[in-house]
């Protein structure tokens, strides 16, 4: 009985994650304002202050030739490209020597005005963001 049960709860979960829906490309294009960052995976967790994303006005923007750039403080942070994971975002950066290196951005919410995605790692972030 345990068995079955565990069974049907397992089969349940995974047909609930595979439901997700996928992103479209034109949902992302854009730019989006971030309103909150977090660091739950540093020790301790830490966020960034509100006063500090005010003055440093980062943003994320997505244009139509799957390019990506990260901003903050007038200055891009990040560049490169982006393609679209089901439902997640596959970023491939360029760094400054030229090499690349590609991270999910795992998407928990995306509507036609907020988007919230976590990184992965000790020093990964939580970001929301709204549409400008």
């Amino acid at each position: 009985m345990i068995k079955t049960y565990l069974l049907a709860t397992i089969i349940a979960l995974l047909l609930f994650c595979s439901c997700q829906t996928a992103i479209k490309p034109d949902a992302l294009y854009g730019k989006w304002k971030y309103v909150k960052v977090e660091n739950p995976n540093s020790h301790p967790p830490d966020s960034v202050k509100s006063a500090e994303l005010e003055i440093e006005k980062p943003y994320i923007q997505f244009s139509k030739n799957d390019s990506l750039r990260i901003w903050w403080g007038g200055k891009v942070l990040s560049h490169g490209t982006f393609r679209l994971d089901g439902s997640n975002i596959r970023f491939k950066e360029i760094l400054a020597d030229g090499k690349t290196r590609e991270f999910p951005f795992w998407v928990s919410k995306l509507t036609d005005k907020d988007l919230t995605f976590e990184t992965g790692g000790e020093d990964g972030s939580k970001v929301k963001a709204v549409k400008e």
